[in-house]
């Protein structure tokens, strides 16, 4: 478990974090959210003990990250810094940090592997790409097997094929009982990846749910068909729904399909169709942060 509890930060006359908290459930992907200078990257680095507060609290596995025992096993992280010397070989970044951390250098290619950076691990870092930078700052937040990963922006760089990979490691990580917090700014993708989101602006929170009661909030789209849709349009703007008529009989009715399909029951008018556009977690993200696209920090 992750936990935020009234975290401020400010920088000087920055209010960078406004008394925001949280919690990441254990055994599960939490996605953290918000516009470019939200305070996401300030709140990681408080959380992995890198920024002191200057009120509340964070706790890792229930207590603050530097006083957990090795806390380099048992937290790994994926932060936006990339660390590694260019001109060593991937292997070569990874089993200093192994030797630094303790850990058995056959952990290295395990870790390797894991990332599908075999084949790349002899090559020197300054000859890699971003997307393969991202996966070696994978395999170094693996190297302790931790329970708790802390992840920001981990898709950055990725091709729509590595995007996909990502999703099924993060996954197949949850699976495997590991307790995962990741920030990301490709909101599409953490639809389909993360079971809570935590959304914050300016600071602030806004928003905390499933992914399921984040996308519930936005109001969906129903459209309805039908032979009598100058009928039907006059009987829902008389029970006082806003409809639109996209022609060929068609309406888009503001409002759930349960009670255009009530109301057209109730007064007998012939339904073609009875659909409903549900909101994407990027429309329910962009309505509540009002922000005008959808890159994050």
């Amino acid at each position: 478990m992750i936990e935020v509890e009234g975290l401020t930060k400010r920088f000087g006359a920055t209010l960078a974090v406004d008394d925001l908290s949280f919690t990441v459930r254990p055994r599960s992907i939490t996605g953290f959210l918000g516009p470019n200078g939200a305070g996401k990257s300030t709140t990681m680095r408080a959380i992995l003990g890198l920024v002191h507060p200057t009120a509340g609290r964070t706790a890792v596995l229930g207590r603050p990250y530097p006083d957990l025992d090795d806390p380099g096993r048992r937290v790994g992280a994926l932060l936006e810094t990339f660390d590694a010397h260019p001109g060593r070989s991937g292997r070569n970044h990874l089993r200093v940090l192994a030797t630094a951390s303790g850990i058995s250098p056959s952990r290295v290619d395990e870790v390797l592997a894991l990332v599908d950076m075999t084949g790349a691990a002899r090559r020197r870092v300054k000859g890699y790409s971003l997307g393969m930078r991202q996966r070696l700052g994978l395999a170094a937040a693996l190297l302790g097997d931790p329970e708790v990963l802390v992840l920001d922006e981990p898709a950055n760089g990725l091709d729509p094929q590595g995007i996909r990979w990502l999703r099924d490691f993060l996954r197949a990580l949850a699976g495997e009982g590991r307790t995962i917090l990741v920030s990301s700014h490709v909101l599409s993708e953490v639809a389909q990846t993360v079971d809570d989101v935590v959304i914050v602006h300016r600071g602030r929170l806004v928003r905390r749910g499933t992914t399921a009661e984040i996308e519930a909030l936005a109001t969906g789209t129903t459209t309805v068909r039908s032979p009598d849709a100058e009928r039907l349009a006059g009987l829902l703007a008389a029970a006082s729904l806003d409809v639109r008529a996209l022609g060929d009989g068609g309406l888009a009715v503001t409002g759930p399909p349960e009670r255009v399909g009530e109301i057209a029951a109730a007064n007998g008018v012939v339904l073609h169709e009875l659909t409903v556009e549900r909101a994407t977690l990027e429309e329910v993200f962009l309505e509540l942060t009002g922000a005008p696209g959808e890159r994050g920090a």
